[in-house]
């Protein structure tokens, strides 16, 4: 049996790197294929008798280590400097009003028309407004390079806004002016740790000899994020700021501390670091996507009974996004369609009590949004023909 599982398991994993390889070629979304996959091992394993153990608690730690992966790959790549600046700024509005905007009328709505508690109503809703790196960015490879920087900023900014706007509400009980402050001191406090962190980090990544110094780091990473949420700090900041630091050293060096860290020794070893970091992306992302597919239900999928507010409240995601990049003067071509539902919105589906759970916000309705967004992605991108860098910058107004 264990050799069985090793053989499916390594079987999956070379179909899902033919399935990235071939993404930029047929425009479809590798998540949709994964989860696809997914759905046919667990028919064929019900076909056959062949049941595995409940796989049910891997998924919210597969969940976890994905997403710091994901933004700290993300983080790696974008560029810091004053020219970037108006870039950040609007990126930050196009992930951050969209999610507000939607996060309150899809709450009025539903506690209009199921009677529930508008604070267990919004928590359960936000999961549904925040965009997924985890699709959009690797989604986006056969764009030219200011479009997929933005998708990145954007994305990324969106992973971190949601999760700290879902602890806000979760782990107070009323929003007054103490309930803000205490959020503007853990945004503070989460700042201070991460730049001390960073530099350690970055310190022992300069000095460690040993043949094995990339695997601690990542670990180190894992940890101190871990520890973070266990305070209920917005952990993703410190990865954003972590990636960040590692791939602008150039920009950066001009500070007299920085030499301290040997910066021509740092480059070498970020850029070895970068790579394990993408691979190990890599194999989490699609681990986690193909036992989420495995774990649906076909009778979840055609859930007739949410589909109708699937489809409404997807309708909401496009129809707010493309108010929110006219608004901003973002072409909204190819934008306004990478806009996907993935790993963070199940992240923080599965992390929301039973007691808090309202009965229109379920399984069902997560997966039809996932499933729909993806493929409005996916048609959208289709028919989206690949622009040059020499084109209108999404940012140039």
């Amino acid at each position: 049996m264990t050799t069985a599982i090793i053989i499916t398991i390594s079987t999956l994993i070379l179909i899902a790197y033919i399935f990235d390889i071939t993404s930029s070629k047929t425009k479809i979304p590798s998540v949709i294929l994964l989860l696809l996959l997914g759905w046919i091992v667990r028919q064929l394993s019900i076909s056959t008798g062949f049941y595995l153990p409940s796989l049910t608690p891997v998924l919210p730690i597969l969940g976890t280590i994905g997403l710091i992966l994901i933004v700290l790959e993300g983080s790696l790549e974008l560029e810091l400097n004053s020219t970037k600046l108006r870039a950040v700024k609007k990126s930050f509005m196009v992930a951050l009003w969209p999610m507000l905007i939607l996060a309150g009328t899809t709450t009025f709505a539903l506690v209009y028309w199921g009677g529930t508690s508008t604070k267990n109503t919004l928590l359960c809703v936000i999961p549904l407004c925040v965009i997924s790196s985890a699709i959009a960015i690797p989604s986006v490879k056969n764009l030219a390079n200011t479009q997929k920087e933005f998708i990145i900023y954007e994305s990324s900014l969106s992973d971190i806004l949601g999760v700290v706007f879902f602890n806000f509400v979760a782990f107070n009980e009323t929003f007054g002016l103490g309930s803000f402050i205490h959020f503007v001191g853990q945004l503070i406090a989460i700042i201070l740790i991460s730049f001390i962190a960073t530099g350690g980090l970055s310190y022992l990544l300069s000095k460690i000899d040993h043949s094995i110094k990339f695997a601690p780091i990542i670990l180190l990473v894992i940890l101190i994020y871990n520890v973070s949420k266990i305070y209920h700090l917005p952990a993703l900041i410190f990865i954003l700021i972590f990636g960040l630091f590692l791939g602008n050293l150039d920009e950066i060096q001009r500070f007299g501390w920085i030499e301290k860290l040997k910066t021509s020794i740092l480059d070498r070893e970020v850029a070895k670091f970068k790579e394990i970091v993408v691979e190990a992306t890599f194999v989490i992302r699609v681990l986690f996507f193909l036992l989420f597919g495995y774990l649906m239900e076909t009778a979840e999928i055609l859930n007739s009974d949410t589909f109708i507010w699937a489809l409404v409240i997807v309708i909401g995601i496009f129809g707010i996004r493309a108010f929110i990049l006219k608004l901003y003067r973002i072409s909204l071509l190819p934008f306004v369609y990478v806009a996907p539902r993935g790993l963070i919105t199940i992240l923080l589906f599965l992390s929301i009590p039973d007691s808090q759970l309202i009965p229109l916000v379920n399984k069902s309705l997560i997966i039809q949004i996932i499933i729909l967004t993806a493929l409005i992605m996916m048609l959208g991108l289709i028919f989206t023909k690949k622009s040059d860098d020499n084109l209108e910058h999404p940012f140039a107004h």
